[in-house]
């Protein structure tokens, strides 16, 4: 500490001399290991931007394309992404403020709440742009925020109002970067006219609409502003010098007295250059921020979310099947559209959020959950569809080749036609383990696309030809993969990985969407003159039916009466208690004894009737609460009378929090077996689907039915979403010690928020109550799998 006081004393005189030669350079390169930020997001943003013929192009009518995308946790701005959807360049940008009893740090010492800026005459949201407000703990001071980016620009603003509540306050911004997707080799300057970051050639200039009253840069943990603000005060550093590292730039606001407020404007522009990043902010402020908003919004004469919103032609129906007045189904559609990368139209990621990011090493690029999984790309495409949105589906469905396996895949000496398990927005592969169900699901949304009338019967035949063929055939020949590390052997219906990507075997789940694509191939095939094909599609799909309840359904498991599907088995033997595979530091437990909620997916497509006995066997098992939390799987949130229920992905789950000490999931690499994974909130939407289908089969779904499924599942889904009617992948169940951010029963935890797949849920179940039909059900597949009995 007194070797700090030391340096920021020696700062402040060196930029106190008039005239001084050399600009001082910050020392303690390249700082403490960087991380990135707290993944349980509250909002989550960017501009709206309309297609050209399904692409995204600068001469349409929402002007430039803007490829900035950001975030809000704890009431802070968090990772920020410029370029790629994935690419960040901010970790976080906070305040800190001096006050005359000690520093506050914004996130850590404050509360907040969080509003939309635009809403209807009901308060629902119009577009993803956010007011929000930090309150000291100590009733010192309030900070009030407006976040959104400049549609026209690749910038993002901020307008902040610090207003003094007890006693004086000086106020300082916090700018952490992570530039190119890291949190070290970042190189900065620091002036009172702004603050410059860069790596490479990818730059950040924030400008504040007045100066700052001191400028500074530094390596976090050595030199940088926030380590001198707890030492006694702000250093004064020019430069990072010919160093890189993980840096923090800090620019100081003016002290306010007790009563009083300030106002300030800034914009983060960012570029190839720092000229081009300042260009991007300057023409933010010359345009005029309220103006800026109002385009971002689509007000009057301008096309933006507005009118995405309006172009929806489902969602009022969807919003009237609500529980909450439809605000969660008009933040749902934002929030799924948003998160579409802005270069491949059509690339819908997973989520806005790097899991458990403030534990997570930034010291090498990574995507986190923001990258394209098939699985969760094929929900989310079904919820455009389910909201009447015809082109995002469309652009979607197109997009799908990039990450489909053939001659030209990269590093690929195997067979093709199967997609890969994860990738990049620009088709960089990154996860390559084959799981049938993405093979599966990119034929079920050609299909439904096909019979909605919205792909043309040339369209279709021409992607039936590219990719659907392919993917078909794989489904019934399997093949030989050599890709990278993985160098196997395919026979499906045994797949590499189910959808939770970590076992391999036979999966109910899994064969339900390869029975459901493979049947709605054979009806494609047919149609694009391909009879030979169609026969060969239609018999694996019944084969593969037929074999499920005596590969998957034990009758001899050591749960209840025995009798229930289980998970997944590695071999055709589901009573032969084999273990099947550890996985997240936890055991590998006799097949027998895991149960999920995989077997609901055969009653989503069609593939078995929701009456059927082998399934209504397994519900009392799935929904068993009595059993240990270890294998246990159902936990009911809320009070007694007026319960929302819920459920893990699977007994035995270490995808989560450890219990023995509340530790984030995977820290420093190591899987603990103490490690639990938690309820998903997208399981109370699916079991909502299933209820449908079983009144539906029971001839029952009349106003009293459907009134009680929206009662316990939509709202259900309702009450999970957080304070910025976002919905987590995960949320905290209770069980074991608590984390270090003490989440409430039913809160989202620091997995990852927004989930794409839990809002594309949520919709699709208000389409099916609309409809009065489970919106994922194939006709083809009901009538030929699921018939009447």
């Amino acid at each position: 500490m007194r070797i700090f006081k030391t340096l920021i004393l020696a700062g402040a005189a060196a930029s106190a001399l008039s005239g001084a030669a050399h600009a001082q350079v910050a020392p303690g390169a390249p700082g403490e290991a960087p991380t990135w930020a707290y993944a349980a997001k509250v909002g989550a943003g960017a501009s709206y931007e309309a297609y050209i013929d399904g692409a995204y192009r600068d001469d349409g009518p929402t002007g430039a394309v803007s490829k900035v995308w950001f975030s809000i946790a704890d009431g802070v701005l968090t990772e920020t992404m410029y370029g790629l959807i994935h690419e960040a360049q901010i970790k976080q940008l906070r305040m800190a403020v001096v006050t005359d009893t000690g520093l506050a740090i914004e996130g850590e010492d404050t509360d907040f709440t969080i509003d939309y800026l635009h809403k209807d005459a009901e308060g629902r949201p119009l577009s993803p742009a956010y007011g929000v407000t930090t309150t000291d703990r100590g009733g010192r001071f309030a900070i009030d925020k407006q976040v959104f980016t400049d549609p026209d620009r690749q910038a993002l603003v901020l307008r902040v109002t610090v207003r003094a509540l007890k006693g004086g306050v000086t106020p300082y911004v916090l700018l952490e970067p992570h530039m190119a997707n890291t949190g070290v080799d970042d190189r900065g300057q620091a002036e009172v006219s702004g603050l410059h970051a860069y790596e490479g050639d990818v730059h950040l200039v924030l400008r504040p609409s007045a100066p700052f009253d001191a400028a500074s840069v530094g390596f976090m943990g050595a030199s940088d502003g926030l380590t001198g603000l707890r030492a006694g005060g702000l250093p004064r550093f020019d430069t990072t010098g010919d160093q890189g590292g993980n840096i923090m730039l800090t620019g100081a606001l003016p002290r306010l007295e007790q009563g009083q407020s300030l106002s300030r404007d800034f914009v983060i522009g960012f570029g190839d250059s720092r000229a081009a990043a300042e260009s991007q902010a300057d023409a933010a402020f010359a345009t005029g921020l309220d103006e800026v908003l109002k385009r971002y919004n689509g007000e009057g004469e301008h096309v933006g979310w507005e009118d995405y919103m309006a172009s929806l032609s489902e969602l009022p129906r969807l919003a009237a099947q609500s529980t909450d007045g439809g605000k969660l189904a008009y933040a749902s559609a934002l929030m799924i559209k948003a998160l579409e990368d802005r270069t491949y139209a059509g690339a819908l990621i997973a989520s806005l959020s790097n899991p458990w990011g403030d534990t997570v090493d930034a010291s090498k690029p990574s995507t986190g959950y923001k990258a394209v999984w098939p699985r969760d790309f094929y929900q989310v495409a079904m919820a455009f569809a389910a909201l009447g949105d015809r082109e995002t589906p469309m652009a979607a469905f197109h997009y799908l080749p990039q990450v489909q396996v053939g001659p030209e895949t990269p590093g690929n000496n195997g067979d093709g036609g199967w997609f890969l398990q994860k990738t990049h927005v620009d088709g960089t592969l990154e996860w390559m383990a084959v799981q049938l169900d993405q093979t599966a699901m990119p034929i079920m949304l050609g299909h439904r696309l096909w019979t909605l009338g919205w792909m043309t019967d040339a369209d279709m035949r021409d992607m039936y030809a590219r990719m659907l063929k392919p993917a078909a055939d794989f489904l019934v020949d399997g093949g030989v993969v050599d890709i990278d590390w993985n160098q196997n052997e395919i026979r499906p219906p045994f797949t590499q990985q189910e959808r939770w990507e970590e076992q391999q075997g036979y999966s109910p789940s899994t064969t339900a969407s390869v029975v459901a694509g493979l049947t709605v191939a054979a009806e494609m095939a047919r149609a694009a003159g391909d009879p030979a094909g169609a026969d060969r599609y239609q018999a694996a799909a019944d084969r593969y039916a037929s074999q499920i309840e005596a590969t998957m359904f034990t009758t001899n498991g050591d749960f209840g009466d025995g009798r229930y599907y289980v998970r997944i088995t590695r071999n055709t033997d589901p009573n032969d208690k084999a273990p099947i595979g550890e996985a997240n530091g936890q055991i590998a437990p006799p097949e027998d004894q895991v149960i999920d909620g995989g077997f609901l997916e055969l009653v989503r497509y069609g593939v078995r009737r929701a009456d059927d006995p082998h399934v209504l066997d397994t519900l009392a098992e799935y929904d068993d609460t009595s059993r240990e939390h270890m294998y246990r799987v159902r936990y009911d949130f809320g009070r007694q009378g007026d319960q929302t229920p819920g459920w893990r992905r699977y007994g035995v789950d270490g995808y989560g929090e450890d219990v023995s000490d509340g530790k984030g999931y995977g820290v420093g690499g190591v899987m603990a077996p103490g490690q639990r994974g938690r309820v998903w909130p997208f399981f109370t939407g699916e079991r909502g689907h299933y209820e449908l289908a079983r009144a539906l089969e029971a001839g029952t779904a009349d106003a009293a039915a459907l009134e009680g499924i929206r009662r316990t599942y939509v709202r259900g889904m309702e009450r999970f979403a957080n304070a910025g009617l976002l919905l987590p992948e995960q949320v905290w169940d209770g069980v074991g010690a608590a984390t270090r951010h003490d989440e409430a029963m039913g809160q989202g935890t620091n997995s990852a928020t927004p989930l794409a797949w839990t809002h594309a849920e949520y919709l699709k179940l208000l389409r099916s109550l609309a409809d009065r039909a489970v919106w994922d059900r194939y006709d083809v597949v009901e009538k030929r799998h699921a018939g009447a009995r």
